[in-house]
């Protein structure tokens, strides 16, 4: 096995994830389903019953204005349904319209294959320390820093 260089650490987990993410892309593309479209709906499967638009973005890693325009589109294919706040008529609720159901069943069924065939082929062992890597490498980055601030994105109600 070829020795990777730990400074490339960062590079080789984006790589990844980008190539992952292309593949995925590639067989949700029939359903219609854009990267935007299909993570906003699993990002609101696992969110609970509703999630604020500003939850929402920071979950996604996104800016709210970028998450509008994808909402504005979920809405008018009526795979979610936005309501006001009922403690707040400015901060607007986003939850699952019950048409979503059978598309989720479709995307994280999807996602489950295409995990299963990209780590067939390495041991159950390799994968439990690969993850347990990366929950400590992410648990640092979201720990708060000498300054006391957050490293990672607030996440409001």
């Amino acid at each position: 096995m070829t020795k990777l260089d730990p400074e490339q650490i960062g590079l080789l987990l984006n790589d990844t994830w980008r190539a992952w993410r292309a593949k995925l892309d590639g067989r949700l593309k029939p359903l219609g389903l854009s990267q935007g479209k299909w993570r906003t709906l699993v990002h609101l499967s696992k969110g609970g019953d509703q999630l604020s638009q500003s939850e929402l973005a920071s979950r996604m890693a996104i800016e709210e204005p970028t998450l509008a325009g994808l909402l504005r589109r979920l809405e008018t294919d009526g795979w979610i349904k936005r309501s006001g706040a009922s403690h707040d008529r400015r901060c607007k609720t986003v939850r699952l319209a019950p048409k979503s159901n059978a598309v989720l069943h479709e995307i994280l069924g999807t996602a489950r294959k295409l995990r299963h065939e990209l780590i067939a082929d390495i041991s159950k062992r390799d994968v439990q320390t690969c993850m347990q890597v990366l929950n400590r490498i992410r648990a640092k980055a979201e720990a708060t820093d000498v300054n006391g601030k957050n490293g990672r994105r607030p996440r409001s109600t």
